[in-house]
């Protein structure tokens, strides 16, 4: 079989055939000359394993090496160099203190299923990012199960590195003050980033999380958080008085959550724990207060500056995190609200939630609601989900840690009156002073209805009188459902829009004394929101240059907020090199941005060619969800073509048909996008812009050259067209072509396929799935044509924003023919994986599964369901009569029994190992990508 150097060269040759005819496929014709090495006998799935671990290497080299360049420099002294820079401004002590004691970015590390690379494969990318090491290819590519628990552990650690990067810059900060301002120095409280986490607290979309989990898992961050605690104060004073009320806290509060993590079903068992929670005892630390305090009273006490200086450090990390890793973010759904609501206000279901009268039943409860005591017993015997959440917020904040405000963030929120239950709800329980409520706008109904939302909310004198008690106003906006059903383009410009109207309601319902906070969660990948180009596109993609002159301009002060997710996002703070240099990038980028004066963007000015462009786009990409060819495709291979990638599981029907019955909404966010990017085309970002230009195409190019936000749009599509490989996903395609398989040993050169070719064409023949790939190509090639010309108007190079770099506009022809080889090699491995299952002899039907039924798993890549049915059907151990203790004697059976290990080597063992080699695949695809989804 070919070498890797081989294939390349092989590849290039193909492509160069494609002029003689445009519908060549040269990615198809590689499939095919490797199928045909593999199947003749020349080649075996050794050699295919090779050429993959090969790629596979390559892969991981790349996407180490695109996030070393992302956050270059990565040496720790270089960049606490780099953001001494930006110290040396000329503000006075009040501008600087401004500047610095209020977060530049709130930082929130979630856990949906990104988690792609291993622990070690995470090390070692991490590593070769920061020096260039090659052990990424040493690395094996199996690792544990994603668990939550998993999650839990790798955000934890995540979150600890983060902390250390900024306990540097916190250090630097003080440095700097007092150096410049050595009589006031230690009045400065800085706190330059806030860190947050949702993993173990978010119930949308997931049942497996209980109450116990979440309170379990809350102490246990108290525990790992006053462990750092007071490793770093021993480090200044192994002696230090404070050291026993720490180390006894965190004792404690490791007890406790070992406590709550069994199972606390049994009313006496829940009794003793929830007793043991509450009672008084001399190490139950549930406030920083005193400790802080003493702190900072030696701090201005102390003569020795270099002790000061590491003692304040200290006592900024306490009041940034309080008594636990970071804020902690509880989801619910608003369906779950209303439900809980309705047991309380409505509970003969008379009553419309989102009508007048349902708000004006609200604004009373609001006027007289008077706080309700609650215990564990209570929050034993909710049934609601929501009140289950609030009822374990008020838990926490009473007897865990009562200085960490909680946010409570609502899913599906599309009218005012589930904020304001949310509200409610949070007053009932006595916990409305500690609890910010955020809406989410994801689906396009809310982001297109937002703006009307915001103003009726803030319209509500109850919620304004929340809003300034609680000292600011919080928004969640996603790009994983936006992205999936509008387009990524259209729901950036879509939630800019919103968050305008949010500054504007902010001002015009006089809340211009309390600050907008806004949450943007996307991950990491151009497929799910996040900027690829750069930190300032990365910061500046989900909350514009537009949005935040808006806020400026209404003189609301902004509190950024961003998301960086799972396996992907923890990347960035995977050790300590990057950690820092993904601080001081984005505080270089937060600086510019600071300072950079509000310059016109014709983009906003021109509306007549933006919204038009906007629409337009949003129309191609709402057209392809709603078409049957589109969700047909996308789910031809079900969720076979990637591994699992987190503890949330991607919904996956179980009937033999599953795959013609999955409808999109079925699939998540993450997933979608996973399958975008195996079948070779981003579709949800490239899609409808060639389109969009229409007659206006010289303007719109034009228009998009001349604005920074339509550069900004020309290098995500650059950037996802220079991956998008449009002949790969009509090779998918193919792979159901009745007319493939029964031509295939036409001229006798495999005539020992003929047989099993022959079976695949008859079978394909009402297969639809051919038809459907080349529907859906043939309408995504004109609309690539048109991109193509659009994009060959706006002149390449465009001048980035000064704190970009290391980000990428297009991916280069030698990473474009790494995905092809992987493509081709998945194609070929796919075909084996056909032809050996149409040749599995056949059995007799057991549990109504028959032979055509695995052969339908096999197609549809469901191949751990198809390898269970097969290893049933043809076990290869036997009881042996011997094996038993009967007592009465038998002559029967008098031959040994069948052993089905030949058919299991010939057929069921190959499927497997193809199918793990594919799933391999899908991680190298993935890495070029730069994430998962």
């Amino acid at each position: 079989m070919k070498t890797v150097a081989d294939l390349r060269q092989r590849m290039q040759e193909l492509h160069l055939r494609t002029a003689e005819t445009p519908l060549y496929n040269p990615v198809f014709q590689l499939s095919h000359e490797l199928s045909r090495t593999l199947e003749d006998g020349e080649g075996d799935l050794s050699q295919i394993e090779a050429l993959v671990a090969e790629l596979e290497c390559d892969a991981l080299k790349s996407r180490a090496a695109r996030l070393g360049r992302l956050l270059a420099p990565t040496a720790i002294d270089e960049n606490l160099a780099a953001f001494g820079d930006l110290l040396r401004e000329e503000d006075g002590f009040d501008q600087f203190r401004a500047r610095w004691e209020r977060p530049l970015l709130h930082v929130v590390f979630t856990a949906h299923p990104t988690f792609l690379l291993t622990p070690a494969q995470a090390d070692a990318v991490a590593t070769a990012a920061t020096t260039g090491d090659d052990a990424v290819c040493t690395v094996p590519s199996n690792g544990p199960a994603i668990t939550l628990g998993f999650e839990h552990e790798e955000v934890a650690q995540t979150i600890r590195t983060a902390a250390a990067a900024r306990d540097r810059i916190t250090a630097a900060l003080l440095g700097h003050a007092r150096a410049r301002w050595p009589r006031r120095w230690l009045e400065f409280k800085p706190l330059p980033y806030r860190f947050a986490t949702w993993v173990g607290y978010d119930m949308d979309g997931r049942t497996d999380i209980g109450w116990t989990t979440s309170l379990s898992y809350r102490m246990r961050e108290k525990a790992w958080r006053l462990e750092g605690y007071a490793d770093q104060l021993a480090a200044i004073d192994a002696d230090h008085v404070l050291l026993g009320t720490l180390r006894g806290a965190q004792a404690y509060s490791a007890s406790m959550a070992d406590r709550f993590a069994t199972a606390l079903d049994d009313p006496a068992a829940l009794s003793e724990a929830a007793n043991a929670l509450t009672a008084e005892h001399p190490d139950k630390l549930v406030c920083l207060a005193a400790v802080i305090e003493a702190i900072d009273a030696e701090v201005w006490a102390t003569k020795d500056e270099a002790r000061a200086l590491d003692l304040a450090t200290l006592a900024a990390a306490m009041r940034a995190d309080g008594l636990g890793l970071g804020w902690i973010h509880f989801r619910v759904n608003a369906a779950q609200l209303h439900n809980a609501l309705r047991r309380r206000i409505d509970p003969d279901g008379t009553l419309d939630l989102t009508s007048q009268g349902a708000i004006a039943r609200l604004r009373e409860l609001l006027g007289a609601t008077k706080p309700l005591r609650v215990n564990f017993a209570a929050l034993a015997l909710e049934t609601s989900t929501a009140m289950r959440q609030f009822l374990a917020m008020a838990q926490i904040l009473h007897h865990i840690d009562a200085d960490a405000p909680i946010r409570m963030l609502i899913a599906e929120c599309e009218q005012p009156v589930t904020v304001l239950a949310a509200l409610y709800f949070a007053e009932l329980f006595g916990i409305a002073d500690k609890v910010d409520v955020s809406p989410l706008f994801e689906t396009e109904t809310a982001l297109e209805h937002g703006g009307r939302f915001l103003e009726a909310l803030l319209g509500e004198a109850h919620y304004r009188a929340y809003a300034r008690r609680r000292g600011r106003v919080a928004i969640q906006s996603g790009f994983s459902d936006a992205g999936r059903f509008m387009g990524q383009l259209p729901a950036a410009l879509a939630i800019e829009r919103l968050q305008g109207r949010l500054a504007a309601a902010m001002a015009a319902n006089g809340l211009t004394d309390v600050a907008a906070l806004v949450f943007n969660t996307h991950g990491e990948s151009m497929g799910r929101g996040a900027h690829p180009g750069g930190m300032m596109d990365r910061l500046t993609w989900p909350l514009s240059l537009w949005a935040r002159a808006r806020f400026a301009k209404a003189g609301v002060l902004l509190e950024p907020e961003a998301s960086f997710q799972g396996g992907d996002g923890y990347l960035f703070f995977r050790n300590p090199e990057l950690a820092l240099a993904t601080l001081t990038r984005i505080a270089a980028a937060e600086s510019e941005l600071a300072s950079a004066a509000a310059e016109p963007d014709p983009f906003y000015d021109r509306t007549d060619l933006s919204l038009d462009f906007y629409r337009a786009i949003r129309r191609v990409q709402r057209e392809q969800l709603e078409s049957a060819t589109y969700a047909r495709a996308v789910t031809a291979f079900g969720l076979g073509l990637f591994k699992v990638t987190g503890s949330r599981v991607s919904r996956r029907q179980s009937d033999i048909g599953a795959d013609r019955s999955m409808n999109l909404r079925q699939i998540r966010a993450i997933p979608h996008n996973a399958i975008l990017q195996q079948l070779g085309y981003p579709v949800n970002i490239i899609a409808g812009a060639g389109t969009a230009g229409g007659e206006e195409m010289e303007a719109i190019a034009a228009l998009l050259g001349t604005s920074s936000r339509g550069r900004q749009l020309v290098r995500l599509l650059r950037a996802a067209n220079g991956l998008a490989s449009i002949k790969t996903m009509a090779a998918y395609g193919e792979l159901f072509n009745s007319a493939y398989w029964a031509s295939r040993p036409y001229r006798g050169t495999e005539t020992a396929l003929e047989t099993a070719c022959m079976a695949l064409a008859d079978y394909l023949t009402k297969d639809d799935r051919a038809g459907v790939f080349r529907r859906l190509v043939s309408r995504l090639r004109v609309d690539w044509m048109k991109l193509h010309r659009l994009l060959s108007l706006v002149p390449e190079g465009m001048e980035r924003h000064g704190t970009d770099h290391g980000g990428r506009e297009a991916g280069t022809d030698e990473e474009r023919r790494a995905i092809g080889l992987l493509q081709a090699l998945r194609l070929a491995l796919l075909m084996h994986m056909f032809l050996r299952a149409v040749e599995v002899p056949a059995f007799s039907r057991s549990n109504d599964v028959s032979r055509d039924d695995v052969l339908e798993m096999v197609l549809s890549l469901r191949v751990d369901d198809a390898l269970a049915q097969l290893r049933r059907a043809y076990p290869v151990v036997e009881p042996k009569l011997g094996d038993f203790a009967v007592s009465e004697p038998s002559d029967y059976p008098d031959q040994p029994g069948e052993d089905y290990g030949a058919i299991r080597a010939r057929f069921i063992d190959p499927i497997e190992r193809a199918h793990r080699l594919n799933l391999r695949i899908a991680v190298a695809i993935s890495n070029h990508f730069g994430a998962h989804g």
